[in-house]
């Protein structure tokens, strides 16, 4: 299984290499938000460090890509996403989730949307639990996009000798800027409650 998916990953960024990269990031960017196992940030990294003028441009390709991907997995769990739900657990317990996942909608996307989580479980679950689809777009546009260019910041800033540290370290990255985003928020929510 692990060799069926290095070669996946091989193949991904070989088109890196073509005349068609960006079109194959949009593709890749909106397949990996509804069904597609691979991420399209190695595609992205090569094709900014190939392209440094046209940085920004890809992150921008690939956050529209991921946000029209989204809508399908949102449509996907919208029309049939719920009757396999119920035959896997009970009504209640879905119910439950349902309830849990609307209070929590717009935090739950964005943080899916910026993280390694594969990102497509909560756009189909957004459209399961019939999430407003408006405030899905925007929490995934703030997630996706947030990810993206920040991926382009580092490149533009950092050049070529920030590839492999981005590829290898992305991960950890994204979950630092999580911790940093929630810190600030509870900061803001206790100096608001303080006053």
């Amino acid at each position: 299984m692990s060799e069926i998916l290095h070669n996946l990953v091989s193949w991904v960024l070989a088109w890196g290499e073509s005349p068609f990269g960006a079109l194959a990031l949009f593709i890749l960017a909106f397949w990996e938000s509804s069904f597609f196992p691979v991420p399209p940030d190695g595609l992205m990294i090569v094709l900014m460090v190939g392209n440094p003028g046209f940085v920004f441009a890809f992150a921008g390709l690939a956050t529209l890509g991921s946000l029209m991907g989204a809508g399908l997995g949102y449509a996907i769990g919208l029309k049939g996403g719920r009757p396999i739900l119920t035959k896997l657990f009970n009504e209640s317990r879905v119910e439950y989730v349902e309830r849990q996942y609307q209070n929590r909608d717009v935090w739950a996307v964005s943080i899916a949307a910026f993280t390694p989580i594969p990102y497509k479980i909560f756009a189909i679950g957004a459209g399961v639990c019939r999430l407003n689809f408006r405030r899905f777009l925007v929490a995934s546009l703030v997630g996706r996009g947030g990810r993206f260019f920040s991926v382009a910041i580092m490149v533009t800033v950092f050049g070529k000798q920030i590839q492999h540290a981005i590829e290898n370290y992305l991960n950890i990255l994204s979950i630092l800027f999580i911790v940093a985003l929630i810190m600030g928020f509870l900061i803001i929510k206790f100096a608001i409650n303080r006053n």
